[in-house]
């Protein structure tokens, strides 16, 4: 199962927030799919720090697509 967070338009910090309040509900089989208007690179380091896994897209709209998943024994 996959939740989608939309933080388009909002102003730094507040994607960053909504994200990692997100990822606190996302259950082990769980998928996080963020769309957000600028690549979120602070945000790797710290998914990888907490064992998260992640794939970005950039979108024909100039967007980007976070999938953000927990990493099984990480």
């Amino acid at each position: 199962m996959s939740a989608v967070l939309d933080v388009g338009g909002l102003e730094p910090p507040e994607p960053m927030v909504r994200i990692l309040e997100a990822l606190d509900t996302l259950g082990p089989d769980e998928k996080l799919r963020v769309l957000i208007d600028r690549e979120p690179v602070p945000l790797y380091s710290i998914l990888q720090r907490n064992g998260y896994g992640h794939r970005t897209t950039a979108q024909q709209d100039h967007r980007y697509e976070v999938l953000i998943w927990l990493v099984p024994g990480a």
